[in-house]
Order: structure tokens, then sequence, then C-alpha cells
């Protein structure tokens, strides 16, 4: 099985943690193309790409200046973003073999970098799918990246039994040819519910949490079989086997 996540907006400047290996990512070079060419902006023009406050905008800037220096040391991906999912996958207590682990059996998207592993170097950035750069021809990064992720991802979940749990975020299945991953490998989505009143709803900040609890439990249990999933169990959240189907699973609080 291969664990699948979004990148966070929130990233760390820097970090300590001590991790088994440091990996170069697949796409490094396309990587340091889309970082000189948002350093050619600057901090207020940022602010409109992105569609971020002057704030972020300016840090953003001063990171994509940075982003060649000696002194922007890279960070393993899965410990350079800081969002609720990554908070709840809590790398800090990983065994080597829980990096290790992760590295096979886990894969991270990136507007910047395409898709990472959870070991592979990055420099913090910030950008957005649908920003569209001139030297791409003015095609959004989701159409940029379409055609050189697909294979690779398809072939990375192949490689681990053909069975992918999708724990990203929705817009994210636009980083790939969504309906040939469906039809090349067995997609399974859950499904985080509350119930309000009479009513199930996704509370946007329990599924965060839950996609990182899962993916947390996936590593240290050490997931292979879809079936073991069904015992996952956090703050009340449990497998409902009647709301489910084959590729949607529900965990309803």
């Amino acid at each position: 099985m291969l664990v699948f996540i979004s990148c966070a907006k929130t990233m760390a400047s820097r970090s300590a943690l001590r991790v088994p290996e440091m990996t170069t990512p697949r796409f490094a070079d396309k990587a340091l193309s889309h970082a000189l060419s948002l350093a050619q902006y600057s901090a207020s023009e940022l602010e409109n790409i992105l569609r971020v406050n002057a704030k972020i905008a300016a840090e953003n800037c001063l990171r994509y200046h940075d982003f060649c220096s000696e002194d922007n040391r890279p960070m393993p991906a899965i410990v350079a973003y800081t969002g609720a999912v990554f908070k709840r996958i809590a790398p800090k207590d990983f065994t080597p073999d829980d990096f290790l682990f992760a590295q096979e059996h886990l894969r991270i998207t990136s507007f910047l970098y395409g898709l990472l592993r959870p070991l592979d170097g990055i420099h913090p950035y910030r950008l957005e799918g649908d920003v569209r750069l001139p030297e791409n021809g003015g095609i959004t990064m989701f159409d940029y990246w379409r055609p050189l992720l697909t294979d690779v991802f398809i072939e990375d979940i192949q490689r681990q039994g053909g069975v992918l749990l999708n724990l990203a975020s929705a817009e994210m299945k636009d980083l790939f040819d969504w309906k040939r991953v469906e039809q090349e490998v067995q997609v399974i989505t859950p499904e985080f519910r509350v119930w309000k009143g009479d009513k199930l709803s996704t509370v946007v900040i329990y599924a965060k949490m839950c996609r990182g609890e899962m993916t947390r439990f996936f590593i240290k249990e050490r997931i292979t079989r879809p079936e073991q999933l069904k015992s996952f169990e956090w703050e009340g959240f449990a497998f409902d086997e009647a709301r489910s189907t084959d590729n949607h699973w529900w965990f309803i609080a």
C-alpha cells in the first residue's frame, strides 16, 4: 500500500531532527527552475501572484531569493511542513525504521517539487496550484505537473502492491490524470464525519487531524493490507462498515 497526503502551506524555517538519510527530490531540477522564476518577482508582485498578505509575500520573496544559498540547508519533507496533518503525524518520535518505512510507503504533493518522499530534502517555499508562470507557457501548476507525475505516481503505487490510501485534499487529484490512476490501481479514500444533530458533517480541522493520525497509524503499525486500516480509531472516530463502499471508507465520531 501507498499513502498519499497533501503538502501544507505552513513550513518550518529549519529543523535539527535527525533522520536516517536525506534524499534528493525526483524533480529537484524543476523545483529549482520554478524557484528561480519566482525569485524574479518583488514582494508586492508575489502578494498578487500567491494571493497572500504583505507579510507572507515578503517572507516568501526572501525564501526564493535565498533558495540556492549555502546557509539555506534542506530539510526532510515530512519535517519541513507544519500544517495540521503533519503535526498529527508527529515525526519527532519516529525511529529510523519508521522513517525508512515512510520513505517507501508515503508520498506528499508539492506544487514546487511535484511529488515528494518523506526524506527528500526541500527548502521552504509558498506556491499554489493555480499559479501560472510565464516560463511554463502560462499554464497552471496543476497542468504543468499532470503529464510529469501521473506515470511516476502509478508506478510507485504498483510497486507497493497496487493500493492507494488517499488522504490528500480533493484538489490534489488535479496534479494527475486521476481517471488513469483509478483505472490502474485501487484507490481507497477515507471520509471522516461527525454527527451534528441528526446529520453527518465534515469538520475540516477534524478531517485534517484524522488524516495525520491515520498516516501515523499506517507508519507505526506497518500497514500492508487495506483490512488492517479498519481497526483505526482516534478521538471517537471509528470505521463504519454499513456506510462504507469498496472505495470510500467512512470513519464516524
